[in-house]
């Protein structure tokens, strides 16, 4: 077996309370951003950018989703309210992939969109490729648009995913996965 394909299978998913540092070197960070952009991209519209959120930036984005969740469920308990405020605070880098498909006369926005979804995945393998261990997120906030606003994401983009990026030590156990019995048919 070839080394991309033990790296597919053993690919996992790792929550991001599971995550510590180091992160990746700014020099991994810009392989990992050059390696999400190399998607299938029909028309070279490049429908999709990055925000990364490291450093101070994980913190000043959770004071924003902590003040807009407490807005929105006033009273609650103190302890969901800091949740929020350390959301991104667990991984050493999040990267929001950000959807930017628009109408276009030749490319259906159904192919920008899958576009950036596989931004988002080429990103998870290349930080499982460096060592790294990751996760794609998406949650409330991804939606809110007070939340985006305020990231940085414009009226009309859209959030396709916030990739954490950290080390994870422990062993992550394979959830279970369809049986291609139950998923594939031939025509």
């Amino acid at each position: 077996m070839n080394d991309t394909i033990a790296l597919l299978r053993a690919r996992r998913s790792a929550p991001p309370a599971t995550m510590s540092g180091p992160g990746p070197t700014s020099q991994e960070t810009e392989i990992l951003l050059a390696l999400a952009a190399r998607v299938p991209d029909h028309g070279k519209l490049a429908p999709w950018r990055f925000i990364l959120f490291e450093g101070a930036s994980r913190m000043r984005a959770g004071e924003i989703f902590a003040e807009i969740y407490a807005k929105a469920h006033p009273g609650e308990d103190d302890r969901r309210v800091e949740v929020e405020r350390n959301r991104f605070a667990l991984a050493p880098l999040v990267v929001g992939v950000i959807s930017r498909a628009a109408p276009h006369p030749k490319i259906p926005e159904w192919e920008q969109i899958l576009s950036a979804g596989a931004a988002c995945m080429n990103l998870m393998v290349a930080a499982n490729a460096l060592g790294f261990a990751s996760v794609w997120l998406t949650g409330w906030h991804a939606y809110d648009r007070s939340v985006l606003a305020r990231i940085g994401v414009a009226e009309h983009e859209r959030v396709a995913g916030f990739i954490h990026i950290g080390r994870a030590d422990d062993p992550r156990e394979d959830r279970p996965r369809p049986l291609l019995a139950d998923i594939v048919t031939r025509f």
